[in-house]
């Protein structure tokens, strides 16, 4: 499996690589193919995503023992905390930062794209939040029971899930990564890059900052060498910068903790595929400092800080399971955009279309975040729980 993420890591920058040239010069009918590729490999890749989480984290679950519900709160209540914490973070930096920057809006419209030579529905049997639950429903009522036979045949499941991820799953990801970025290169999406250019990377910069600040904490408390686990996370970082989902991401993020030596790999099973739907710290940290942006561009002020704050609170609710799609995080809080910060659809029109700019690196945070949390829930675990 090691050899398959690396060759998937070179496939992937080739494929991002080929996408943006081919999206330069591409007519109209190849577009239309491309269109068709993006929307198959999407439709597959979204489809495997719930069994994914149920096959990972049903069976783990189900073979912990102990104060196993206690640990799901600790879960939870940790992903909500580094969220939170990444947007107060991004707050203190917007204040601070956005004054000083002089971005303009850029004018123009984008290239439109042609119209799909036909569209494949395959809709997932769950949406990912069902599945989540189903998942920690059927592990704990299989704990409650005591019940082998089936926490048997979830660990059966589990294996029929991994050689999905192995023989569907990581194979179709170039070529999903590929259509997705010869779209935008299309659009003109990629030339808009070089406008907000500086807030961009002042985000990515701080996405940086947050990773390093959790596996540090993660290494204090723990007492172990967190570089044991951000290390494997390689092939899961680049995997997210093509996906752009958090999701799509998560049988690489999978591989890559179960492949650290310091990681408890009945918790990393279950813990992984949990954060991975509510732990949204790059997202969360990148929309709170660039609703600074908007604000400041468009409403000449940046938004009060009782509202902001009120705004993070909420958001950190809201990011938990937005889908595991482009944008997902932004497009689930537009409600709260509108009702507390009283943008109007200028304002949700810029935010939605900066945050796409650098979507992909938001979802990368998220996903290398993830296992930092989980070396905390692994050594809480050992500590409290006993499973």
């Amino acid at each position: 499996m090691r050899k398959l993420l690396s060759n998937t890591i070179v496939l992937l920058l080739l494929a991002v690589v080929a996408g943006i040239l081919a999206g330069f010069f591409i007519p109209e009918a190849g577009m239309k193919g491309v269109l068709v590729l993006k929307q198959i490999s999407g439709q597959i890749i979204f489809f495997l995503v719930p069994l994914i989480i149920i096959g990972f984290v049903a069976p783990s679950i189900a073979s912990l023992k102990g104060s196993v519900s206690r640990l799901i709160v600790f879960a939870f209540s940790l992903a909500y905390l580094s969220s939170v914490g990444a947007a107060f973070f991004a707050m203190l930096v917007g204040y601070q930062v956005i004054p000083l920057l002089d971005i303009r809006p850029v004018t123009g419209s984008l290239r439109e794209l042609p119209e799909v030579l036909f569209s494949l529905e395959i809709p997932p049997m769950l949406s990912v939040m069902s599945a989540l639950l189903f998942s920690v429903l059927i592990g704990l009522g299989c704990i409650w029971i005591k019940s082998k036979e089936i926490a048997e045949l979830l660990l059966q499941f589990r294996e029929i899930v991994l050689q999905l991820v192995k023989r569907i799953l990581i194979p179709l990801l170039p070529l999903y990564v590929a259509a997705n970025f010869c779209s935008l290169s299309y659009e003109g999406d990629i030339s808009r890059l070089g406008i907000f250019l500086p807030v961009i990377l002042i985000a990515i910069a701080c996405h940086y900052l947050w990773l390093l600040l959790l596996y540090g904490l993660a290494a204090v408390y723990s007492g172990k060498n967190s570089w044991q686990v951000v290390k494997f996370y390689l092939p899961a970082y680049f995997t997210a910068l093509g996906t752009m989902s958090s999701a799509a991401t998560l049988g690489v993020a999978l591989e890559c903790a179960n492949k650290s030596p310091v990681l408890d790999k009945k918790v990393s099973d279950f813990s992984i595929p949990l954060f991975a739907n509510i732990h949204l710290c790059g997202s969360i940290l990148t929309e709170v400092f660039f609703v600074c942006v908007v604000s400041q561009l468009l409403y000449g002020q940046l938004p009060a800080l009782s509202t902001l704050v009120l705004f993070i609170f909420l958001l950190g609710i809201f990011a938990v399971g937005a889908p595991g799609v482009p944008g997902g995080t932004v497009l689930a809080s537009l409600g709260i955009v509108v009702s507390v910060l009283g943008f109007d659809d200028a304002g949700t029109a810029m935010l939605i279309a900066i945050f796409a700019l650098q979507d992909s690196f938001g979802t990368a945070c998220n996903i290398t975040g993830d296992g930092a949390l989980t070396l905390i829930t692994s050594t809480f675990s050992k500590r409290h729980c006993k499973i």
